[in-house]
């Protein structure tokens, strides 16, 4: 599905800028085409992605958005440095370190890679650029905001995630979609993007959310969990430790894993990985069931109630909720969702 990304991204922005190349090219950035999007649920059978985009992919995506909404340099290189920090199996790491919350616990560090790297600090300074303006995508609201508020990150990464998870876009259904984003005036008189289409707006919204209900499934929470406990025994095991998952690829690191567990059949992690490698199914309970990995856990619920505006707003950008039953619903039914209470895999 290389098809997909590639015409993607050149609808994401006609006159892809000169100067990013550069930047892209930087290890720092190369690092991120090693680590998927989709949160290490590419190595096990229990889920079935149509293809891997990675959080280069991603960086490189949620840029050129930028740049085709603003035009402006300093943004676009914060929207594309705003995941450096990223470790493999990406926000698998947030869940070790018992974030499953919010799944920001790895961003504390992004500013500090970015002062600290040589080479990009070089890059930089021969732009005329001062880190401070790049190194937290957080100050430019186009680039980032709060939910459920769209931005360049929260609308880029959905668009692909819905085609590798569950064929929710097809590229022209996503370069129609797109073509109706525009630069919209929130509640707080900052700029956000937004829609120039009720129809397409609730199109969004209602795939924004199905995605995301996806991702509070049970299946998903075992499979981020599940790596994250892999991860803390590998620690524990001495197979690796916190500076291997910045350092390797994740291929490399199934790898490693892959060889350990054959030797030590025996052993917690070999357990564990066995059972992430191998797992098709789960099973749904209101109790912790013995012989299985029995997970009941909270995770972060991402939604978007995007800004539309059109005649029959008045004119006005108001929030798709305030204007659409339909939208209200689906975002009411997303927030009141859960799943069992318990989900449940059998340890191979």
């Amino acid at each position: 599905m290389d098809n997909f990304k590639t015409e993607y991204h050149r609808t994401l922005c006609k006159d892809r800028p000169d100067f990013l190349e550069k930047y892209i090219s930087l290890p720092i950035m190369q690092r991120l085409d090693d680590i998927g999007l989709l949160c290490g649920t590419d190595w096990t059978p229990l889920f079935h992605n149509h293809f891997k985009y990675s959080r280069l992919d991603h960086s490189i995506g949620t840029a050129l958005i930028t740049w085709n909404f603003t035009h402006d340099r300093k943004q676009t290189i914060a929207s594309l440095l705003h995941d450096v920090s990223t470790p493999a199996f990406s926000h698998v790491s947030d869940f070790k370190n018992g974030d499953a919350l919010t799944q920001s616990s790895t961003e504390d560090i992004n500013a500090k890679m970015i002062d600290e790297n040589i080479e990009l600090q070089s890059l930089l300074s021969s732009d005329g650029i001062n880190t401070a303006e790049v190194n937290d995508y957080h100050i430019y609201p186009i680039c980032d905001n709060e939910m459920p508020g769209l931005s360049a990150d929260r609308l880029e990464y959905m668009y692909p995630s819905g085609a590798a998870l569950d064929r929710v876009w097809s590229i022209e259904d996503t370069v129609e979609n797109y073509r109706h984003i525009k630069v919209l005036e929130n509640e707080k008189k900052l700029p956000e993007l937004g829609f120039d289409s009720i129809e397409h707006c609730l199109q969004y919204t209602k795939k924004f959310i199905d995605i995301s209900l996806i991702l509070q499934h049970n299946e998903d929470k075992i499979a981020m969990q599940l790596m994250a406990d892999v991860l803390s025994a590998a620690e524990k095991e001495g197979i690796a430790v916190e500076k291997d998952f910045y350092t390797f690829s994740e291929a490399e690191l199934i790898w490693r894993f892959e060889k350990y567990a054959e030797q030590n059949r025996e052993t917690e992690f070999a357990k564990l990985f066995r059972t992430f490698r191998g797992m098709k199914k789960i099973i749904r309970s209101d109790i912790p069931l013995d012989g299985t990995y029995s997970l009941s856990l909270k995770v972060k619920q991402r939604y978007v109630d995007p800004l539309v505006q059109t005649e029959k707003t008045g004119g006005n950008a108001k929030r798709i909720s305030t204007i659409c039953p339909e939208a209200k619903k689906y975002i009411e039914d997303f927030l009141s969702y859960n799943d069992s209470k318990f989900g449940c895999v059998e340890f191979l």
